[in-house]
Protein backbone atom coordinates (compact mmCIF):
# COMPACT_ATOMS: atom_id res chain seq x y z
CA UNK A 1 0.00 0.00 0.00
CA UNK A 2 2.83 2.73 0.68
CA UNK A 3 4.60 1.50 -2.02
CA UNK A 4 1.45 2.19 -4.42
CA UNK A 5 1.13 5.60 -2.64
CA UNK A 6 5.02 6.71 -3.20
CA UNK A 7 4.92 5.25 -6.81
CA UNK A 8 1.96 7.53 -7.50
CA UNK A 9 3.48 10.37 -5.78
CA UNK A 10 6.65 9.86 -7.90
CA UNK A 11 4.82 9.82 -10.92
CA UNK A 12 3.23 13.03 -10.26
CA UNK A 13 6.25 14.49 -9.08
CA UNK A 14 7.85 13.33 -12.51
CA UNK A 15 4.72 15.06 -14.39
CA UNK A 16 4.60 18.27 -12.91
CA UNK A 17 8.50 18.40 -13.11
CA UNK A 18 10.05 20.58 -15.85
CA UNK A 19 12.76 19.75 -18.40
CA UNK A 20 14.09 21.54 -20.68
CA UNK A 21 15.40 21.50 -24.17
CA UNK A 22 19.22 19.83 -23.38
CA UNK A 23 20.55 20.61 -26.61
CA UNK A 24 19.51 24.28 -26.22
CA UNK A 25 21.70 24.48 -22.43
CA UNK A 26 18.23 24.25 -20.80
CA UNK A 27 18.82 21.71 -18.26
CA UNK A 28 16.72 21.96 -15.39
CA UNK A 29 18.17 21.44 -11.80
CA UNK A 30 18.52 22.44 -8.64
CA UNK A 31 19.91 25.99 -9.29
CA UNK A 32 18.91 26.10 -12.83
CA UNK A 33 15.98 26.12 -15.93
CA UNK A 34 14.61 27.40 -18.73
CA UNK A 35 13.59 30.56 -17.91
CA UNK A 36 17.40 31.01 -15.53
CA UNK A 37 19.82 30.33 -17.65
CA UNK A 38 21.38 33.43 -19.66
CA UNK A 39 19.06 33.91 -22.74
CA UNK A 40 20.50 33.02 -25.96
CA UNK A 41 20.03 35.41 -29.20
CA UNK A 42 16.50 33.86 -30.00
CA UNK A 43 15.16 34.78 -26.73
CA UNK A 44 16.46 38.28 -27.39
CA UNK A 45 14.23 39.56 -28.93
CA UNK A 46 13.21 43.19 -27.31
CA UNK A 47 13.73 46.17 -29.24
CA UNK A 48 13.54 50.18 -28.11
CA UNK A 49 10.16 50.49 -27.83
CA UNK A 50 9.96 47.33 -25.66
CA UNK A 51 11.35 49.57 -23.34
CA UNK A 52 9.38 52.09 -24.19
CA UNK A 53 6.22 50.31 -23.35
CA UNK A 54 7.61 48.82 -20.18
CA UNK A 55 8.37 52.15 -18.76
CA UNK A 56 5.30 53.34 -19.84
CA UNK A 57 3.27 51.34 -18.00
CA UNK A 58 5.38 52.33 -14.61
CA UNK A 59 4.07 56.08 -16.16
CA UNK A 60 0.74 56.32 -17.45
CA UNK A 61 -0.89 54.89 -14.19
CA UNK A 62 -2.77 56.12 -11.00
CA UNK A 63 0.54 56.27 -8.86
CA UNK A 64 2.14 58.77 -10.91
CA UNK A 65 -0.49 60.93 -12.05
CA UNK A 66 -0.72 61.79 -8.32
CA UNK A 67 2.52 62.33 -7.73
CA UNK A 68 2.79 66.32 -7.76
CA UNK A 69 -0.65 65.93 -5.24
CA UNK A 70 1.58 64.52 -2.15
CA UNK A 71 4.47 67.31 -2.62
CA UNK A 72 1.86 70.56 -3.25
CA UNK A 73 -0.11 69.15 0.22
CA UNK A 74 3.57 69.68 2.48
CA UNK A 75 3.25 73.11 1.47
CA UNK A 76 6.11 73.36 -2.15
CA UNK A 77 5.06 75.02 -4.84
CA UNK A 78 3.93 73.58 -8.16
CA UNK A 79 7.46 74.32 -9.63
CA UNK A 80 8.81 73.23 -6.92
CA UNK A 81 6.93 69.85 -6.95
CA UNK A 82 8.03 69.45 -10.98
CA UNK A 83 11.67 69.69 -10.15
CA UNK A 84 11.62 66.74 -7.42
CA UNK A 85 9.38 64.51 -10.28
CA UNK A 86 12.26 65.72 -12.98
CA UNK A 87 15.08 65.26 -11.18
CA UNK A 88 14.03 61.91 -9.34
CA UNK A 89 12.83 60.43 -12.67
CA UNK A 90 16.29 61.08 -14.45
CA UNK A 91 17.80 59.62 -11.45
CA UNK A 92 15.78 56.15 -11.35
CA UNK A 93 16.65 56.07 -14.94
CA UNK A 94 19.84 56.37 -13.81
CA UNK A 95 20.17 53.51 -11.12
CA UNK A 96 17.69 51.64 -13.32
CA UNK A 97 20.37 51.47 -15.96
CA UNK A 98 22.81 50.89 -13.86
CA UNK A 99 21.51 47.76 -12.14
CA UNK A 100 20.36 46.46 -15.17
CA UNK A 101 23.55 46.53 -17.65
CA UNK A 102 24.47 42.89 -16.26
CA UNK A 103 21.49 41.60 -17.56
CA UNK A 104 22.76 43.25 -20.83
CA UNK A 105 25.95 42.57 -21.20
CA UNK A 106 25.11 38.80 -19.54
CA UNK A 107 21.94 37.98 -20.01
CA UNK A 108 20.90 36.76 -16.85
CA UNK A 109 18.05 38.30 -14.37
CA UNK A 110 18.28 39.56 -10.79
CA UNK A 111 17.58 36.16 -9.48
CA UNK A 112 20.80 34.66 -10.37
CA UNK A 113 22.90 38.26 -10.64
CA UNK A 114 22.67 37.89 -6.86
CA UNK A 115 24.60 34.53 -6.89
CA UNK A 116 28.01 36.17 -7.46
CA UNK A 117 27.33 38.88 -4.58
CA UNK A 118 25.49 37.02 -2.03
CA UNK A 119 26.81 33.19 -2.73
CA UNK A 120 24.53 30.78 -4.24
CA UNK A 121 22.22 30.13 -0.60
CA UNK A 122 21.95 33.86 0.84
CA UNK A 123 20.99 34.95 -2.80
CA UNK A 124 17.13 34.19 -1.22
CA UNK A 125 18.02 37.25 1.41
CA UNK A 126 16.93 39.76 -1.22
CA UNK A 127 15.21 36.97 -3.52
CA UNK A 128 12.93 36.66 -0.62
CA UNK A 129 12.05 40.10 0.16
CA UNK A 130 11.12 40.91 -4.00
CA UNK A 131 8.75 37.33 -3.59
CA UNK A 132 6.91 39.06 -0.44
CA UNK A 133 6.94 42.15 -2.33
CA UNK A 134 5.51 40.69 -5.71
CA UNK A 135 2.82 39.23 -4.07
CA UNK A 136 1.48 42.12 -1.73
CA UNK A 137 1.62 44.63 -4.67
CA UNK A 138 0.16 42.39 -6.95
CA UNK A 139 -2.55 42.02 -4.37
CA UNK A 140 -3.26 45.13 -4.08
CA UNK A 141 -2.66 46.43 -7.98
CA UNK A 142 -5.68 44.28 -8.47
CA UNK A 143 -7.63 46.13 -6.02
CA UNK A 144 -6.84 49.51 -7.16
CA UNK A 145 -7.50 47.83 -10.86
CA UNK A 146 -10.99 46.77 -9.23
CA UNK A 147 -12.08 50.15 -8.51
CA UNK A 148 -11.28 50.80 -12.30
CA UNK A 149 -13.52 48.30 -13.28
CA UNK A 150 -16.30 49.19 -11.59
CA UNK A 151 -16.33 52.24 -12.99
CA UNK A 152 -16.59 50.87 -16.36
CA UNK A 153 -19.40 48.53 -14.88
CA UNK A 154 -21.33 52.02 -13.43
CA UNK A 155 -20.74 53.30 -16.81
CA UNK A 156 -22.02 50.53 -18.56
CA UNK A 157 -25.33 49.55 -16.05
CA UNK A 158 -25.97 52.94 -13.50
CA UNK A 159 -27.67 50.69 -11.30
CA UNK A 160 -24.28 48.77 -10.54
CA UNK A 161 -23.23 51.62 -8.77
CA UNK A 162 -26.59 51.40 -6.40
CA UNK A 163 -25.96 48.07 -5.60
CA UNK A 164 -27.52 46.60 -2.43
CA UNK A 165 -23.94 45.35 0.04
CA UNK A 166 -24.44 42.02 0.26
CA UNK A 167 -21.09 41.63 2.09
CA UNK A 168 -20.98 40.67 6.27
CA UNK A 169 -20.23 43.91 7.70
CA UNK A 170 -16.86 42.56 8.98
CA UNK A 171 -15.37 42.90 5.55
CA UNK A 172 -13.89 46.36 5.32
CA UNK A 173 -15.20 47.10 1.71
CA UNK A 174 -18.86 47.11 -0.39
CA UNK A 175 -19.98 44.59 -2.80
CA UNK A 176 -19.51 46.49 -6.01
CA UNK A 177 -15.58 46.86 -5.11
CA UNK A 178 -15.46 43.51 -4.26
CA UNK A 179 -16.68 42.56 -7.68
CA UNK A 180 -15.10 45.27 -9.20
CA UNK A 181 -12.19 43.30 -7.78
CA UNK A 182 -13.16 39.72 -9.07
CA UNK A 183 -13.61 41.09 -12.82
CA UNK A 184 -9.85 42.80 -12.94
CA UNK A 185 -8.76 39.70 -11.81
CA UNK A 186 -10.09 37.37 -14.12
CA UNK A 187 -9.56 39.42 -17.00
CA UNK A 188 -6.20 39.91 -15.98
CA UNK A 189 -5.73 35.89 -15.75
CA UNK A 190 -5.01 35.02 -19.58
CA UNK A 191 -2.32 37.76 -19.82
CA UNK A 192 -0.21 35.62 -17.51
CA UNK A 193 0.39 32.84 -20.31
CA UNK A 194 1.97 35.28 -22.40
CA UNK A 195 5.62 35.07 -22.07
CA UNK A 196 8.17 38.20 -22.13
CA UNK A 197 9.07 37.60 -25.61
CA UNK A 198 5.96 38.09 -26.85
CA UNK A 199 5.33 41.62 -25.14
CA UNK A 200 5.24 44.22 -27.89
CA UNK A 201 1.51 44.18 -28.66
CA UNK A 202 0.25 44.08 -25.54
CA UNK A 203 2.99 47.12 -24.98
CA UNK A 204 1.78 48.82 -28.48
CA UNK A 205 -2.16 48.59 -27.31
CA UNK A 206 -1.61 49.91 -23.80
CA UNK A 207 0.69 53.00 -24.34
CA UNK A 208 -1.36 54.04 -27.55
CA UNK A 209 -4.73 53.78 -25.87
CA UNK A 210 -4.02 55.29 -22.57
CA UNK A 211 -1.98 57.64 -23.66
CA UNK A 212 -4.40 59.15 -25.89
CA UNK A 213 -6.98 58.81 -22.81
CA UNK A 214 -4.93 60.68 -20.69
CA UNK A 215 -4.62 63.80 -23.13
CA UNK A 216 -8.53 63.61 -23.98
CA UNK A 217 -9.02 63.63 -20.00
CA UNK A 218 -7.05 66.84 -20.08
CA UNK A 219 -7.99 68.44 -23.32
CA UNK A 220 -11.54 67.67 -21.75
CA UNK A 221 -10.67 69.63 -18.67
CA UNK A 222 -9.28 72.77 -20.04
CA UNK A 223 -12.17 72.89 -22.49
CA UNK A 224 -15.24 72.82 -19.81
CA UNK A 225 -12.90 74.88 -17.21
CA UNK A 226 -11.64 77.60 -20.02
CA UNK A 227 -8.43 77.62 -18.27
CA UNK A 228 -6.14 75.42 -16.27
CA UNK A 229 -7.53 76.36 -12.50
CA UNK A 230 -6.25 78.03 -9.57
CA UNK A 231 -4.35 74.83 -8.22
CA UNK A 232 -1.46 75.02 -11.65
CA UNK A 233 -0.45 78.65 -9.91
CA UNK A 234 -0.13 76.83 -6.25
CA UNK A 235 2.74 78.97 -4.78
CA UNK A 236 4.75 77.82 -1.93
CA UNK A 237 2.36 77.54 1.44
CA UNK A 238 4.41 76.30 3.62
CA UNK A 239 2.89 75.57 7.52
CA UNK A 240 4.19 78.27 9.87
CA UNK A 241 4.72 75.40 12.27
CA UNK A 242 6.59 72.66 9.72
CA UNK A 243 9.69 72.30 11.25
CA UNK A 244 11.02 71.61 7.63
CA UNK A 245 12.58 74.49 5.65
CA UNK A 246 11.94 74.38 1.17
CA UNK A 247 15.68 72.24 1.08
CA UNK A 248 14.26 69.22 3.42
CA UNK A 249 11.12 69.18 1.75
CA UNK A 250 13.02 68.98 -1.66
CA UNK A 251 15.37 66.23 -1.06
CA UNK A 252 12.58 63.94 0.87
CA UNK A 253 10.60 64.17 -2.26
CA UNK A 254 13.49 63.05 -4.41
CA UNK A 255 14.29 60.08 -1.95
CA UNK A 256 10.04 58.97 -2.27
CA UNK A 257 9.77 59.14 -5.41
CA UNK A 258 12.96 56.86 -5.82
CA UNK A 259 12.01 54.75 -3.26
CA UNK A 260 8.56 54.20 -4.89
CA UNK A 261 10.24 52.42 -7.52
CA UNK A 262 13.04 50.80 -5.86
CA UNK A 263 11.64 47.65 -6.30
CA UNK A 264 11.38 47.86 -10.11
CA UNK A 265 14.81 49.31 -10.11
CA UNK A 266 16.33 45.83 -7.98
CA UNK A 267 15.11 43.36 -10.76
CA UNK A 268 15.88 45.54 -13.63
CA UNK A 269 17.97 42.37 -15.46
CA UNK A 270 15.28 40.39 -15.12
CA UNK A 271 13.74 42.73 -18.46
CA UNK A 272 17.07 44.03 -19.74
CA UNK A 273 18.41 40.50 -20.97
CA UNK A 274 15.61 40.05 -22.91
CA UNK A 275 17.43 43.52 -25.14
CA UNK A 276 18.61 42.88 -28.52
CA UNK A 277 21.27 45.47 -27.65
CA UNK A 278 22.11 48.33 -25.12
CA UNK A 279 21.21 51.02 -27.01
CA UNK A 280 17.32 49.33 -26.91
CA UNK A 281 17.42 49.73 -23.22
CA UNK A 282 18.90 52.91 -22.36
CA UNK A 283 17.11 54.53 -25.38
CA UNK A 284 13.27 53.01 -24.50
CA UNK A 285 14.57 53.80 -20.26
CA UNK A 286 15.26 57.80 -21.32
CA UNK A 287 12.97 58.16 -23.75
CA UNK A 288 9.56 56.89 -21.55
CA UNK A 289 10.66 56.04 -18.20
CA UNK A 290 12.67 59.60 -17.72
CA UNK A 291 10.32 62.15 -20.40
CA UNK A 292 6.99 59.99 -20.52
CA UNK A 293 7.58 59.98 -16.59
CA UNK A 294 7.46 63.69 -15.94
CA UNK A 295 4.89 64.34 -18.65
CA UNK A 296 2.38 62.06 -17.07
CA UNK A 297 2.92 64.15 -13.75
CA UNK A 298 2.34 67.32 -15.57
CA UNK A 299 -0.75 66.13 -17.35
CA UNK A 300 -2.42 65.10 -14.21
CA UNK A 301 -1.56 68.08 -12.45
CA UNK A 302 -2.93 70.08 -15.30
CA UNK A 303 -6.23 67.86 -15.62
CA UNK A 304 -6.63 68.20 -11.62
CA UNK A 305 -6.47 72.19 -11.72
CA UNK A 306 -9.00 72.19 -14.41
CA UNK A 307 -11.53 70.31 -12.96
CA UNK A 308 -11.11 71.61 -9.79
CA UNK A 309 -11.96 74.66 -11.57
CA UNK A 310 -15.16 72.98 -12.82
CA UNK A 311 -16.65 70.91 -9.79
CA UNK A 312 -15.02 73.38 -6.79
CA UNK A 313 -12.85 70.44 -5.44
CA UNK A 314 -9.40 69.03 -5.84
CA UNK A 315 -10.04 65.17 -7.51
CA UNK A 316 -6.68 63.91 -7.43
CA UNK A 317 -7.86 59.97 -7.68
CA UNK A 318 -9.02 59.18 -10.94
CA UNK A 319 -11.67 56.99 -10.28
CA UNK A 320 -13.03 59.69 -8.11
CA UNK A 321 -12.82 62.50 -10.49
CA UNK A 322 -14.54 59.93 -13.37
CA UNK A 323 -17.21 59.15 -11.14
CA UNK A 324 -17.72 62.92 -10.42
CA UNK A 325 -17.98 64.10 -14.51
CA UNK A 326 -20.38 60.89 -14.80
CA UNK A 327 -22.94 62.36 -12.13
CA UNK A 328 -22.50 65.66 -13.37
CA UNK A 329 -23.44 64.64 -16.37
CA UNK A 330 -26.40 63.50 -15.09
CA UNK A 331 -26.14 59.93 -15.90
CA UNK A 332 -26.28 60.82 -20.04
CA UNK A 333 -25.12 58.20 -22.34
CA UNK A 334 -22.63 60.38 -23.48
CA UNK A 335 -21.07 61.38 -20.09
CA UNK A 336 -21.08 57.42 -19.19
CA UNK A 337 -19.05 56.73 -22.80
CA UNK A 338 -16.49 59.11 -22.37
CA UNK A 339 -16.08 57.79 -18.77
CA UNK A 340 -15.96 54.35 -19.41
CA UNK A 341 -13.22 55.11 -22.32
CA UNK A 342 -10.91 56.91 -19.72
CA UNK A 343 -11.52 54.52 -16.98
CA UNK A 344 -10.83 51.59 -19.77
CA UNK A 345 -7.72 52.80 -20.63
CA UNK A 346 -6.34 53.55 -16.92
CA UNK A 347 -7.17 49.84 -16.03
CA UNK A 348 -6.00 48.75 -19.34
CA UNK A 349 -2.79 49.71 -17.62
CA UNK A 350 -2.70 48.63 -14.49
CA UNK A 351 -3.36 45.66 -15.98
CA UNK A 352 -0.57 45.06 -17.98
CA UNK A 353 1.28 46.86 -15.58
CA UNK A 354 0.31 44.71 -12.70
CA UNK A 355 1.19 41.63 -14.81
CA UNK A 356 4.61 42.60 -16.10
CA UNK A 357 6.09 44.32 -13.39
CA UNK A 358 4.48 42.24 -10.08
CA UNK A 359 3.18 38.69 -11.46
CA UNK A 360 5.91 37.94 -13.95
CA UNK A 361 8.59 39.35 -12.16
CA UNK A 362 7.39 37.32 -9.20
CA UNK A 363 7.51 34.26 -11.48
CA UNK A 364 10.74 34.83 -12.25
CA UNK A 365 11.76 35.29 -8.45
CA UNK A 366 9.95 31.87 -7.94
CA UNK A 367 11.31 30.10 -10.34
CA UNK A 368 14.84 30.83 -8.64
CA UNK A 369 13.85 29.41 -5.11
CA UNK A 370 12.21 25.87 -6.82
CA UNK A 371 13.99 25.55 -10.73
CA UNK A 372 12.77 22.05 -10.54
CA UNK A 373 9.18 22.60 -10.72
CA UNK A 374 8.53 26.77 -11.35
CA UNK A 375 9.07 28.78 -14.48
CA UNK A 376 7.81 32.29 -15.13
CA UNK A 377 4.25 30.85 -16.22
CA UNK A 378 3.84 28.86 -12.97
CA UNK A 379 5.57 31.44 -10.71
CA UNK A 380 3.10 34.33 -12.26
CA UNK A 381 0.05 32.14 -11.61
CA UNK A 382 1.06 31.38 -8.29
CA UNK A 383 1.67 35.36 -7.45
CA UNK A 384 -1.61 35.88 -9.05
CA UNK A 385 -3.60 33.57 -6.85
CA UNK A 386 -2.07 35.20 -3.95
CA UNK A 387 -3.54 37.70 -4.27
CA UNK A 388 -7.01 36.11 -2.57
CA UNK A 389 -4.40 34.95 0.19
CA UNK A 390 -2.90 38.72 1.02
CA UNK A 391 -7.07 39.98 1.10
CA UNK A 392 -6.41 42.95 -0.45
CA UNK A 393 -8.96 44.79 0.66
CA UNK A 394 -8.45 44.38 4.44
CA UNK A 395 -4.73 46.44 3.67
CA UNK A 396 -6.04 49.40 1.54
CA UNK A 397 -9.26 49.96 3.22
CA UNK A 398 -7.83 49.15 6.82
CA UNK A 399 -4.52 49.04 7.61
CA UNK A 400 -2.69 52.21 6.30
CA UNK A 401 0.15 52.06 8.46
CA UNK A 402 0.84 48.40 7.02
CA UNK A 403 0.79 50.43 3.23
CA UNK A 404 2.99 53.32 4.54
CA UNK A 405 5.81 50.69 5.45
CA UNK A 406 5.31 48.90 2.12
CA UNK A 407 5.97 52.32 0.43
CA UNK A 408 8.68 52.71 2.31
CA UNK A 409 10.56 49.21 1.78
CA UNK A 410 13.26 50.99 -0.04
CA UNK A 411 14.62 50.91 2.95
CA UNK A 412 15.81 47.79 2.74
CA UNK A 413 16.12 47.29 -1.10
CA UNK A 414 18.59 50.42 -1.79
CA UNK A 415 20.90 48.98 0.00
CA UNK A 416 20.53 45.67 -2.13
CA UNK A 417 21.11 47.55 -4.83
CA UNK A 418 24.25 49.33 -4.10
CA UNK A 419 26.10 46.00 -3.08
CA UNK A 420 25.09 44.85 -6.86
CA UNK A 421 26.74 47.87 -7.95
CA UNK A 422 29.61 47.63 -6.23
CA UNK A 423 30.39 44.17 -6.79
CA UNK A 424 29.64 44.26 -10.69
CA UNK A 425 30.82 47.50 -11.65
CA UNK A 426 34.07 48.29 -8.98
CA UNK A 427 34.96 44.60 -7.74
CA UNK A 428 34.15 42.48 -10.79
CA UNK A 429 35.10 44.79 -13.44
CA UNK A 430 31.63 43.82 -15.28
CA UNK A 431 33.12 40.68 -15.70
CA UNK A 432 30.94 37.53 -14.43
CA UNK A 433 31.84 33.64 -14.77
CA UNK A 434 28.35 32.52 -15.87
CA UNK A 435 29.03 28.71 -15.45
CA UNK A 436 30.01 29.07 -11.36
CA UNK A 437 26.34 30.54 -11.15
CA UNK A 438 24.07 27.49 -11.78
CA UNK A 439 27.15 24.48 -9.64
CA UNK A 440 27.91 24.53 -6.25
CA UNK A 441 31.04 21.98 -6.94
CA UNK A 442 34.27 23.86 -7.22
CA UNK A 443 32.37 27.51 -7.83
CA UNK A 444 33.29 30.76 -7.26
CA UNK A 445 30.15 31.46 -5.95
CA UNK A 446 30.09 28.70 -3.12
CA UNK A 447 31.98 30.88 -0.36
CA UNK A 448 31.22 29.54 2.74
CA UNK A 449 28.35 26.87 2.51
CA UNK A 450 26.53 29.11 -0.03
CA UNK A 451 27.24 32.05 1.79
CA UNK A 452 29.29 35.63 1.09
CA UNK A 453 29.00 36.93 4.46
CA UNK A 454 30.57 40.11 3.60
CA UNK A 455 27.25 41.01 1.98
CA UNK A 456 24.64 40.44 4.76
CA UNK A 457 26.79 42.94 7.14
CA UNK A 458 27.25 45.54 4.34
CA UNK A 459 23.51 45.17 3.71
CA UNK A 460 22.29 45.81 7.45
CA UNK A 461 24.83 48.64 7.98
CA UNK A 462 23.15 50.11 5.21
CA UNK A 463 19.52 50.12 6.71
CA UNK A 464 20.71 50.32 10.37
CA UNK A 465 21.16 54.02 10.43
CA UNK A 466 17.48 55.20 8.84
CA UNK A 467 15.28 52.16 10.09
CA UNK A 468 14.48 54.78 13.51
CA UNK A 469 13.32 57.51 10.55
CA UNK A 470 11.08 54.67 9.42
CA UNK A 471 9.54 53.79 12.96
CA UNK A 472 8.57 57.21 13.80
CA UNK A 473 7.50 58.63 10.24
CA UNK A 474 4.79 55.31 10.30
CA UNK A 475 4.00 55.93 14.27
CA UNK A 476 4.13 59.89 13.18
CA UNK A 477 6.15 60.38 16.68
CA UNK A 478 6.86 64.33 16.20
CA UNK A 479 8.84 64.44 19.29
CA UNK A 480 11.60 61.72 18.16
CA UNK A 481 14.99 63.40 17.44
CA UNK A 482 15.51 65.40 14.17
CA UNK A 483 18.28 63.35 13.23
CA UNK A 484 16.23 60.01 12.68
CA UNK A 485 13.86 62.01 10.05
CA UNK A 486 16.82 63.40 8.48
CA UNK A 487 18.50 60.10 7.72
CA UNK A 488 15.23 59.09 6.62
CA UNK A 489 14.75 61.75 3.98
CA UNK A 490 17.77 60.50 2.39
CA UNK A 491 17.40 56.48 3.30
CA UNK A 492 18.12 55.68 -0.55
CA UNK A 493 21.08 57.38 -0.87
CA UNK A 494 22.36 56.39 2.51
CA UNK A 495 21.53 52.35 2.30
CA UNK A 496 22.81 52.94 -1.46
CA UNK A 497 26.23 54.45 -0.42
CA UNK A 498 26.76 52.99 3.09
CA UNK A 499 26.21 49.28 1.60
CA UNK A 500 28.41 49.86 -1.44
CA UNK A 501 31.44 51.30 0.34
CA UNK A 502 31.13 48.67 3.47
CA UNK A 503 31.12 45.85 0.90
CA UNK A 504 34.33 47.01 -0.92
CA UNK A 505 36.30 47.68 2.10
CA UNK A 506 35.26 44.07 3.67
CA UNK A 507 36.03 42.55 0.43
CA UNK A 508 39.63 44.51 0.10
CA UNK A 509 40.22 43.35 3.33
CA UNK A 510 38.92 39.62 3.36
CA UNK A 511 39.89 39.06 -0.43
CA UNK A 512 37.29 36.00 -2.19
CA UNK A 513 38.38 34.55 -5.59
CA UNK A 514 37.09 34.81 -8.96
CA UNK A 515 37.16 38.60 -8.96
CA UNK A 516 36.97 39.72 -12.94
CA UNK A 517 37.14 36.34 -13.96
CA UNK A 518 35.33 34.92 -17.17
CA UNK A 519 34.12 31.71 -18.87
CA UNK A 520 36.61 31.97 -21.87
CA UNK A 521 33.99 29.71 -23.86
CA UNK A 522 30.44 30.52 -24.85
CA UNK A 523 29.30 27.41 -22.49
CA UNK A 524 25.53 28.02 -22.67
CA UNK A 525 25.55 29.48 -26.14
CA UNK A 526 24.60 32.58 -24.92
CA UNK A 527 26.44 35.09 -27.29
CA UNK A 528 26.27 35.90 -30.98
CA UNK A 529 30.00 36.15 -32.74
CA UNK A 530 29.88 40.03 -32.54
CA UNK A 531 29.27 39.48 -28.62
CA UNK A 532 31.71 36.79 -28.11
CA UNK A 533 34.62 38.79 -30.19
CA UNK A 534 33.90 41.74 -28.15
CA UNK A 535 33.95 40.15 -24.98
CA UNK A 536 37.30 37.61 -25.83
CA UNK A 537 34.83 34.28 -25.51
CA UNK A 538 35.35 31.73 -27.80
CA UNK A 539 31.63 31.34 -29.21
CA UNK A 540 29.67 28.14 -29.69
CA UNK A 541 29.70 29.16 -33.60
CA UNK A 542 33.39 29.16 -34.06
CA UNK A 543 33.59 25.84 -31.67
CA UNK A 544 31.10 24.04 -34.13
CA UNK A 545 33.06 24.99 -36.81
CA UNK A 546 36.55 23.97 -35.43
CA UNK A 547 35.48 20.89 -34.24
CA UNK A 548 33.49 19.82 -36.74
CA UNK A 549 29.62 19.76 -37.27
CA UNK A 550 29.20 18.01 -33.74
CA UNK A 551 27.74 19.20 -30.55
CA UNK A 552 29.32 22.43 -29.26
CA UNK A 553 31.36 21.53 -26.42
CA UNK A 554 29.29 22.36 -23.10
CA UNK A 555 32.30 22.91 -20.95
CA UNK A 556 35.73 25.28 -20.10
CA UNK A 557 37.40 21.06 -19.33
CA UNK A 558 36.08 20.02 -22.94
CA UNK A 559 37.13 22.90 -24.50
CA UNK A 560 40.72 22.15 -23.45
CA UNK A 561 40.52 18.37 -24.03
CA UNK A 562 39.72 19.26 -27.44
CA UNK A 563 42.84 22.03 -27.75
Amino acid sequence: MAAGIRSRFADVKEKIRLHGDEAQHEQTDRWSNRDLIPLPPSRRTWGWFHYFGFWTLSSLNITNWQTPSSFLTQGLSVSQAMMIIVVARLLIAGFSTLIAWCGIKWHIGFTIQNRFTWGMRASYIPLLQRILLNFIWNAIQCWNGGRLAAVCLTAIWPSYGRMRNFLPESMPTTGDQFVGFIVFWVLSTPLLWLPPEKFKIPFLITSIYTACGMIAMMIWALTFAHGAGPLLYTGVALPATSPWNISWLLMAGINQTIGSIAAGITNGSDFSRYARGWKAYVIGTITSGWITGVLVCLVGLVTTSAAQKIYGEVYWNPPDLLMTMMDNGNGSSASRAGVFFLAFGFGLTSMFENVCGNAVAGGIDLAGLWPHYINIRRGAIITFVAAWVVQPWQLVNKAVTFIQVLSSFSVFLSPVIGLMAADFYVLRDRKVRLSHLYATVDSSYWYWNGINWRAPVAWVCGWAPTIGGLVVTVNQDTNAPRGLFELYYMAFFIGFFISATIFIILNKLFPVSGLGEYDEVDIYGTFTTKEADKLGIISVEFQTNAYGSGEPSLTQETFDKKE
